[in-house]
């Protein structure tokens, strides 16, 4: 069997899977998303008491700039131990010399990546596929179960999160007093960001408006004057990222 046969095969599977993961957990139902790549979970809501908890495999990703794909076991700022198990497809690939399941990244399209997650929901023995956008990039994942609400891994990572009244539980972020979304007053950050990127150990979304860039600049550092003017305060990263857009494209 060549490759474009074996693929259709998965894809055609694929269908039927992801027709029945949706209709038995209601997946479209669901606005927001967050994943956790250390726990390896994705969460699904509307509110706290709208939710649910997946398992998941990352299988890799999909660049809308670049128009390249990169699997999940080439991918080495990617935590996720899980991503191993992937390794299975690549060395199926390689005894039936198919280069695309053995290159770690190359140029590719969006139908590649739902192709090489259905080869992977097969190989995984998977119960449906997700696929998470953050700025440009897809992130394409094999679901593997339902986790429980009340398991040790979930609690553990409300217990990293904040609660919002708003948004319900995601990652904290950091912004200055004088940030909303009536008045727009521009947005510094202490690094570029994106909704759903994955931080180092040590970092944090943090942002602060033109004003306050202007007072660290005068102090030359942030230091009790420049943060007494700046009064950080504890948010949501969906927080944060609202403000981001109304700030950036309103300024």
């Amino acid at each position: 069997m060549n490759y474009k046969e074996f693929s259709q095969e998965k894809l055609d599977n694929l269908i039927h899977i992801q027709d029945l993961f949706k209709k038995k957990f209601d997946i479209d139902g669901y606005e927001n998303w967050f994943y956790d790549s250390e726990s390896e979970l994705l969460r699904l809501y509307n509110s706290d008491e709208d939710e649910i908890y997946f398992r998941y495999i990352p299988v890799g990703s999909y660049s809308q700039n670049k128009q390249t794909w990169m699997w999940s076991w080439f991918n080495e700022n990617s935590i996720e131990k899980s991503k191993e198990k992937v390794l299975a497809v690549k060395e199926f690939g390689a005894k039936n010399q198919y280069e695309k399941l053995l290159e770690g990244t190359f140029t590719s399209d969006k139908f590649d990546a739902w192709e090489f997650t259905s080869i992977c929901l097969d190989f995984l023995n998977g119960i449906g596929a997700y696929k998470v956008d953050s700025n440009d990039l897809d992130k394409f994942m094999v679901i593997m179960a339902v986790e429980d609400i009340d398991s040790k891994d979930v609690q553990l990572l409300k217990q990293k999160t904040v609660e919002c009244v708003q948004h319900g539980y995601s990652r904290p972020a950091f912004v200055c007093q004088h940030l909303d979304c009536k008045t727009a007053r521009g947005f510094q950050e202490a690094f570029d960001t994106y909704k759903g990127m994955e931080l180092e150990e040590d970092d944090d979304f943090q942002a602060w408006c033109d004003e306050c860039e202007k007072v660290r600049i005068e102090h030359g550092e942030w230091n009790e004057e420049s943060e007494s003017f700046a009064q950080i305060q504890l948010i949501c990263e969906n927080c944060y990222f609202e403000l981001k857009e109304f700030n950036q494209k309103s300024n």
